[in-house]
């Protein structure tokens, strides 16, 4: 085969273009040779009659004639295969497909993956086998050379062909070719290439393939996507992944906000890691419960993976490297770290919200990409680096020190640049100047620096004329994302304390719930609302403004063990408030001056500066176009 284009490198092999066949890799048992799809604008593949074209319309189910066996892995252990085993119920089904149990048995896989992908719900027009073969047969004919353009989806993407052989490969090429053709909305879908491979090892012919791959394509299950097509919809998944870690795994997002310019563009490939950079019986697994429980699988195993290189690696050991580069070659060489049964393990041990929680957070993170116009690809993913290092300008913190402030901080939020609303050294230590600064703006970053050069402060999840509600009473108000801060000494967060314990505190049911709950419409309208709920342990209110991006985790959707568990912020004309219950996390006074710090129940953090403390300097950050 031969490939013609615009500007090609020459591979490895000698082939001409990015995009040639694959080779088998010799004493390689992971079979995680990658490809590159090219870097030209146009890529155009020349076929001879050397190639097989011919639809292979072989009906020896699971038999894996596109399978290189030297590099596919041995079988586990053989286990005994109940004849009833595709009529088990869903539940233990999942069960079974945890415990790796298809791995015993080729065929068996095979036929799971096709009845299980038989059952999604899809659009009522999808391209079936049928189709595949009229449409192949059009675009191929039986001409001795034919020129067929890739996707433009597939520009830039690479291709792991893990055990394909080389008629495997010219099957993908070719089931692409007309997923292409058939969906022409799709306009970038990097895991689209891996998904197909995977599931060629286990299909009957390309007819089949292409009919199951459209069916994940087509999908429509409320709150579930299995494959993002747009890439709008794909960084959106890529800031959920970024919130998800900030929550879950705040060692390791720690350490990558510490070593990184941009953590977002090493989050960005989080897909990657699960199907390019895992070799194949890692890859297969994850597959084999993806099928079965949808996106959310794959967040926690991607979770797990992140906090396992935690425990592999230092700080020491990543100064001065790319940390994007040592994440994937630390995700190629997993099997020298966790076996992949641990691996599922403790992904299956890691709380995550609810699948339409996760479904509700991407469509927030989907709002702040379109308020800031991000729906195309773009060049560089430097709209992520909203702290210009260049630029940034505070009298408390450095701009790298800010930069880990804001990797905390909601993805949606952090999209975008600071804003410096108040500065006790602009603005004077006037409390109720505070107020007039600060109102209109959510959420808001507070900071202080103490005479004793201590630095702390708190992110803020609402507005702080939410206080005038009250009346003449401080009440608490705020949000579950709330949360309090150190940089100085020590770097540290400390969360809303049912963030890490949720056991603590229990949903409100259903039938308490008085508000509605959001439709993807009115979650991504900008008109005015109530507020709705989910039916777990977060809700996401509709905006109730336009431009506003409401937050999370609101407290009337939990049952709390004591109100003195979410006491987040409060204001009044003596002062502010900040987390309380046995203590106050932060409290100043209404000149500004004076301030006192303590253990509290709602964060349940240490004194975060010396107990009594006199402010050097104050400021508070919002968001610019937030």
């Amino acid at each position: 085969m031969l490939q013609v284009g615009l500007s090609l490198p020459r591979s490895a092999g000698g082939a001409a273009g990015g995009f040639p066949m694959a080779e088998p890799a010799e004493g390689d048992n992971t079979g995680t040779e990658q490809e590159m799809f090219g870097s030209s604008s146009v890529t155009i593949m020349i076929t001879s009659e050397a190639d097989t074209w011919d639809i292979d319309a072989s009906s020896c189910l699971g038999c894996g004639q596109f399978v290189d066996w030297d590099s596919m892995p041995d079988l586990e252990q053989q286990a005994h295969i109940p004849q009833d085993i595709l009529s088990k119920p869903p539940k233990e089904l999942k069960k079974l497909a945890r415990e790796g149990y298809w791995a015993a048995s080729r065929a068996l896989r095979a036929q799971v993956y096709h009845q299980l992908i038989q059952q999604v719900p899809c659009r009522l027009v999808t391209p079936d086998a049928l189709v595949y073969r009229d449409v192949a047969s059009r675009l191929f004919g039986k001409l001795s050379v034919s020129s067929h353009p890739l996707p433009e989806f597939l520009e830039g993407c690479s291709m792991p062909t893990y055990c394909l052989n080389l008629e495997g490969v010219t099957a993908l090429k070719k089931i692409l070719i007309c997923v292409g053709n058939l969906f022409p909305d799709i306009t970038y879908s990097p895991v689209l290439p891996s998904l197909v491979a995977l599931l060629l090892h286990y299909s009957e012919d390309e007819a089949q393939c292409f009919e199951n791959i459209s069916r994940l394509i087509a999908s429509n299950a409320p709150h579930t996507s299995y494959i993002d097509q747009s890439f709008l919809a794909h960084q959106a998944s890529c800031m959920t992944f970024g919130d998800l870690a900030n929550k879950h795994c705040p060692a390791a997002h720690k350490l990558i906000a510490s070593t990184s310019e941009n953590v977002f563009e090493v989050y960005s490939k989080w897909l990657s890691w699960l199907f390019h950079d895992l070799p194949f019986n890692y890859a297969i697994r994850v597959f084999d419960v993806y099928l079965l429980e949808g996106q959310k699988v794959l967040y926690r195993i991607a979770l797990a993976l992140l906090k396992q290189y935690r425990f592999s690696v230092t700080s020491a050991e990543l100064e001065g490297t790319n940390i994007k580069a040592d994440l994937q070659a630390f995700m190629q060489n997993i099997a020298e770290h966790v076996t992949v049964d641990k691996l599922l393990e403790r992904a299956f041990g890691i709380r995550l919200f609810s699948r339409k929680e996760i479904w509700l957070l991407q469509m927030a993170n989907r709002k702040a990409l379109m308020e800031r116009g991000i729906t195309m690809v773009q060049s560089r993913q430097s709209f992520h680096l909203a702290v210009d290092m260049q630029n940034f300008s505070s009298s408390i913190v450095t701009a790298q020190e800010m930069r880990i402030v804001w990797s905390w901080i909601p993805e949606r939020f952090s999209l975008f640049p600071p804003l410096l609303l108040f500065s006790t050294s602009e603005d004077g230590c006037s409390l109720q100047r505070f107020y007039t600064c600060c109102e209109g703006y959510e959420p808001t970053v507070l900071l202080i620096k103490t005479t004793e050069r201590e630095v702390c402060g708190a992110f803020l999840s609402s507005d702080w004329s939410e206080r005038k509600k009250n009346g003449a009473t401080s009440g608490f108000f705020g949000t579950g994302e709330c949360f309090v801060f150190t940089v100085r000494p020590e770097t540290e967060r400390y969360e809303w304390v049912f963030i890490k314990k949720p056991e603590l505190a229990k949903a409100v049911p259903r039938s308490q719930q008085r508000s509605r709950s959001p439709s993807p419409a009115s979650l991504l309208s900008s008109s005015p609302d109530s507020c709705g709920t989910s039916s777990n342990r977060l809700t996401v209110p509709v905006p109730q403004r336009k431009g506003r991006l409401s937050p999370f985790l609101a407290i009337r959707h939990f049952l709390l063990p004591s109100k003195t568990a979410s006491m987040f912020m409060s204001g009044s004309r003596e002062g502010i408030i900040i987390g309380g219950g046995g203590g106050q996390a932060l409290s100043l006074d209404a000149n500004l001056l004076w301030g006192r710090t303590e253990h509290c129940e709602t964060f349940d953090n240490p004194p975060l500066c010396q107990e009594n403390f006199k402010v050097q300097l104050l400021e508070v950050w919002g968001f610019q176009n937030a």
